[in-house]
């Protein structure tokens, strides 16, 4: 059985789940298909060394600690900024409302990071949260469940003033300023207007034919794989998406994310597939005709993994259907109608979509409701 290998990028993502996000060790390694004790030598060797940690380069030098260290410091100092905004007046509220931010968003920032940004001491909020909700408060959560209601229903376009008026069609009796301060304190803002994606430069040049024709069902694995890339846009700018799928059971077999698009991100999530799946074996590869994909760095590699290139007719999106159904399926899913602060946001749903979801769990049609690790476990494939 050949040794199944990873991405530092994957490995990343994979102890951020547990560090940053909560996950248990256990459960993300069941999730990820990868031993536990595999995971748990990840986290240890990003808690000793962040920086280098992998692919690993020994013990950092004294001035790399000190990068490190103040890296860290800008970290807290970026996030004590974005608290302070994101909390707006809150320095002026009642301890209610700055403990009700906390518990909102202690899963996006530590609470150490919160208490000592909004004044307050983390006993008194761990004391709060034990506390009998008061009277005001529970008006409070039944309230804030019929304004959650009418700003879904809107398809999470309504502000303030129209959830208002809802509000009031209902019978309810509330002040535009209470709506107000419940939608920001759970995190209600309306959807910001789509922006146009960015424009891709590089020059176009037919390099293969379509040999794939449109056939996008293949009888084993690593016989067909489709791969292209996406934008989601986020407060920081724009994260590029790529990934690789084998149509044989429908699994991203290779991804990659960057804030530039490059040859390198297309050719970073070929490499996770080649890794993932084992050197390709009369394996045929079918993109677009983007300049990343006909770059000299990513014909190169499948050249010495003896890949077949196919590529679509300019212009037409209907020969590499498949992958715009994935992409569509994410955005749909998962990426839609959400604001994204940063582009490490937008890497961990990604990451927690393909991953967590879309591999293991998400039913799809074409493999008779199975997901597609599945659908490969019960046709045997390693």
């Amino acid at each position: 059985m050949q040794r199944r290998k990873f991405s530092g990028e994957f490995k990343v993502e994979a102890v951020k789940l547990v560090r940053d996000r909560g996950v248990s060790v256990a459960q993300a390694a069941r999730d990820l298909d990868v031993h536990e004790n595999v995971l748990r030598k990840w986290v240890r060797d990003h808690e000793a060394g962040p920086g280098s940690a992998f692919p690993g380069h020994g013990v950092m030098k004294p001035e790399q600690q000190e990068i490190e260290r103040l890296r860290r410091e800008i970290v807290k100092l970026k996030s004590e900024r974005d608290i302070l905004k994101k909390a707006g007046g809150l320095l002026r509220k009642g301890l209610d409302m700055k403990f009700g931010f906390i518990a909102k968003h202690r899963g996006v920032w530590p609470v150490s990071w919160l208490c000592e940004t909004l004044g307050v001491s983390r006993s008194g909020f761990h004391a709060w949260l034990v506390r009998e909700p008061s009277a005001r408060a529970l008006n409070d959560e039944e309230l804030g469940g019929k304004i959650r209601a009418s700003f879904i229903s809107s398809y999470r376009t309504y502000g303030a003033r129209r959830v208002w008026h809802d509000l009031l069609a209902e019978g309810l009796s509330c002040g535009l300023h209470r709506v107000e301060r419940l939608m920001q304190l759970h995190g209600l803002k309306a959807r910001p207007r789509r922006r146009g994606l960015p424009k891709d430069a590089g020059e176009r040049s037919v390099i293969a034919g379509n040999v794939l024709d449109r056939q996008f069902t293949a009888n084993a694995p690593n016989r067909k794989w489709v791969a292209d890339f996406t934008y989601i846009w986020t407060a920081e700018g724009w994260l590029y998406v790529a990934a690789v799928i084998d149509l044989f059971s429908r699994r991203v077999v290779g991804w990659s994310m960057s804030d530039t698009m490059t040859a390198q991100l297309v050719t970073d999530a070929l490499m996770m597939a080649i890794w993932r799946r084992g050197k390709p074996d009369a394996l045929l590869h079918h993109s677009d005709q983007g300049s990343q994909y006909t770059s000299e760095q990513f014909q190169r590699l499948m050249a010495d993994n003896g890949v077949t290139c196919s590529m679509s007719r300019s212009g037409n999106v209907w020969d590499n259907a498949a992958m715009e159904s994935f992409f569509s399926s994410l955005k749909t899913e998962r990426i839609a109608r959400k604001t994204y602060r940063t582009r490490n946001q937008a890497r961990a749903e990604v990451f927690d979509y393909i991953e967590r979801f879309y591999n293991p769990t998400r039913r799809h049609s074409t493999l008779g409701y199975l997901s597609p690790i599945d659908f490969e476990k019960q046709a045997n494939v390693a």
